[in-house]
This record gives structure tokens, C-alpha cells and sequence, in this order.
């Protein structure tokens, strides 16, 4: 089972059906099990009993989650693996340590995988979907995946399976979750 965790500024928002199902269906489609729920009702009991946890993206002017980073520490306890897909990756830099910084986005973007991973394979050249205002710094001791040091991609956890993805691959690269599927 993948828990998949709502980021956006209510339960059940309209939002959830641009990032959340699609992701869901993905994930569902590759043939996982998945669970949705709210980012303010995730507990640590909950997030250990799935296999994998994705946090979602969020709409554009949508980052209540941001003060509110205390609620996904169980992040910090080794465990299972996890994707955070924008947003998501904003809350996994702002709880390691990085920033959160003004980065604005839409489109489709050029991106350089700059270090091999078992997320995103080789490195060379890929294109992936961008909606967002914000990036992320690196975190202290994170790896670069994708991208530059001023402007992040991607990143993993240098021990743990634990990958953030500035882009959307609900709308473009769907093999990055199926990868994710793999760890």
C-alpha cells in the first residue's frame, strides 16, 4: 500500500483532484494499493504501515502546508521510502534542513539528471512538467540528483530512500512512479 499524502489547504479540496488522483491512478494503474489522506492527519503508526509514501503537489498560490512542517517529522524516522513531488520536496528540504525560495514555473522545462539514482536512472537530458512559485536549497548532506546547486530538480537523502522531485510526473514522466514502485 502507498499512502499518499494531500497537501493541499483542505481535505477534500478541488485541488486533490489535479494532484492527488492523478497520481493515485498512476499508481494504481502500475498496480498499487493506495491510500489518500490529508497531510494534517497522517500519523506516524499510519505512515509505517504502508509501503511507500508519496507527498503530492499543491496548486500554485497553495502553501498553508509550509507552516506547518512540524506535522511530517515522522519523516525523520528511518522507515519507508518516499517521494515528495514539489510541494512535497518543499516539505522535505524545509524538515532536513534546506529552504524554501522563490522559484516561479510553468511549463515544460529541460531538465538535467546530473547524478544516477535508482529514481531517475542515468544522468542525461529529460523534460518534465513545472508548476510552481517555489524551489528548494539543498539540504545539508542531501544528494543532487537533477539540476544545479541554485536551481534543485531533484535531490535524494544520502542513507535513505528518500527523493523529492521539484517537477510533476503525474503529467509527464509517469515512469518516475513506477520507478519509485521499485525501491
Amino acid at each position: 500500500m502507498i499512502l499518499l499524502v494531500d497537501l493541499c489547504y483542505q481535505e477534500d479540496s478541488l485541488s486533490a483532484y489535479e494532484f492527488v488522483r492523478p497520481i493515485a491512478d498512476a499508481l494504481a494503474r502500475a498496480g498499487a494499493g493506495v491510500e489518500c489522506r490529508h497531510y494534517t492527519r497522517v500519523t506516524p503508526e499510519s505512515a509505517s504501515e504502508c509501503e511507500g509514501v508519496v507527498l503530492c503537489g499543491t496548486a500554485l498560490k497553495d502553501n498553508g502546508y509550509a507552516e506547518h512542517i512540524e506535522l511530517f517529522s515522522w519523516l525523520q524516522d528511518p522507515g519507508v521510502p518516499a517521494l515528495g513531488i514539489c510541494a512535497g520536496m518543499q516539505v522535505m528540504a524545509s524538515l532536513f534542513g534546506g529552504r524554501i525560495i522563490p522559484h516561479p514555473a510553468i511549463g515544460l522545462e529541460d531538465i538535467s539528471v546530473v547524478e544516477d539514482s535508482s529514481l531517475l536512472g542515468p544522468p542525461r537530458q529529460i523534460q518534465g512538467y513545472h508548476l510552481h512559485n517555489y524551489g528548494v536549497t539543498l539540504p545539508p548532506g542531501f544528494r543532487l540528483l537533477a539540476g544545479t546547486a541554485e536551481a534543485v530538480e531533484a535531490f535524494r537523502h544520502p542513507d535513505r530512500p528518500l527523493y523529492g522531485i521539484l517537477f510533476h510526473p503525474e503529467v509527464r514522466n509517469r515512469w518516475v512512479l513506477e520507478r519509485f514502485l521499485d525501491l
